[in-house]
């Protein structure tokens, strides 16, 4: 499939690799020119404008915010522009329910389609083309994208016809990841004040009544105080609360775990937290206790 691709992170630049190992032909931009090497000489095109990367059927976009998404689609000479008629704006970034819902709206005015596919997992498993992506669109247009989401992901869910839907379900379950980071570090601050061994206690946990990927992976980084480099940096996930917060207020439903994850993500960032991985918060319940992480 002729896809263009915008936007080569972490994330990003995993997952066009992989569309370029399964045989698609993919035009690669992005606004910092050196991560691009790597993906020229899997055999990507380089594209030198937005525009350039949206001459094909189909074009991802996989970047950090709302900002950075909206600078590449709704400006003249964006996506929405330049993007032909009937052509797929395939969105992979975990941005707010407002944005995508004025996304399918201006997709729709300028006759093409967009296909919301937000995805669960770190650069780790988006290397291993084992990402859960969650989509949501036009029928017709999110069976367009299947090839490539075959080859991105382990499973995609597919959770109906408005786009948006699969945005507030990823930020939904960034909020659940979120929640355990703190239990975790609240129980694991207990766990070491008290004397014992922090890794041995997540040891058991993960191997018996919480064995899942969440609690192994952040368990262990909380335990080891192993927060850099950072595989999803504090802020972004500062991003991703205040905006399931935004969706909550709107529907009118109360979240006051949301609002601690808030008060929570505020703090590390205060405390220059910038740079460490998300999982960092899960440190502050041992600092209040005296602990030094």
């Amino acid at each position: 499939m002729k896809t263009g691709f915008i936007g080569l992170g972490r994330m990003g630049s995993a997952m066009a690799a992989n569309l370029l190992k399964a045989g698609h032909e993919v035009t690669v931009f992005n606004r910092s020119p050196g991560k691009l090497r790597p993906l020229l000489e899997l055999g990507a095109h380089q594209a030198s404008s937005v525009a350039d990367a949206c001459r094909g059927e189909l074009v991802v976009t996989m970047l950090a915010d709302d900002t950075a998404v909206a600078d590449v689609a709704l400006p003249n000479g964006g996506i929405v522009s330049v993007l032909p008629r009937g052509a797929i704006h395939l969105s992979m970034s975990t941005i707010s329910v407002a944005l995508s819902k004025q996304l399918t709206q201006t997709h729709a005015q300028a006759a093409q389609q967009f296909v919301a596919a937000p995805v669960f997992g770190r650069p780790d498993a988006a290397a291993a083309a084992k990402l859960y992506i969650v989509a949501a669109g036009n029928p017709t247009a999110v069976n367009t994208c299947k090839p490539l989401l075959d080859v991105l992901g382990q499973k995609t869910f597919s959770i109906g016809t408005d786009p948006a839907a699969a945005n507030l379900v990823k930020l939904t379950g960034n909020f659940l990841l979120a929640s355990v980071i703190e239990a975790l570090g609240e129980a694991i601050a207990l766990i070491g004040k008290a004397g014992i061994d922090r890794q041995v206690f997540v040891d058991l946990l993960t191997s018996s009544i919480f064995n899942v990927p969440a609690y192994k992976t952040y368990g262990g980084l909380i335990a080891a105080s192993r927060f850099e480099p950072a595989l999803f940096a504090a802020p972004l996930g500062f991003k991703d609360i205040k905006l399931v917060l935004a969706a909550a207020e709107s529907l009118r439903v109360p979240m006051p775990l949301g609002s601690l994850l808030h008060d929570r993500f505020t703090r590390l960032l205060a405390e220059g937290g910038e740079r460490l991985d998300w999982a960092a918060i899960g440190s502050l319940a041992a600092r209040d206790a005296g602990e030094r992480v």
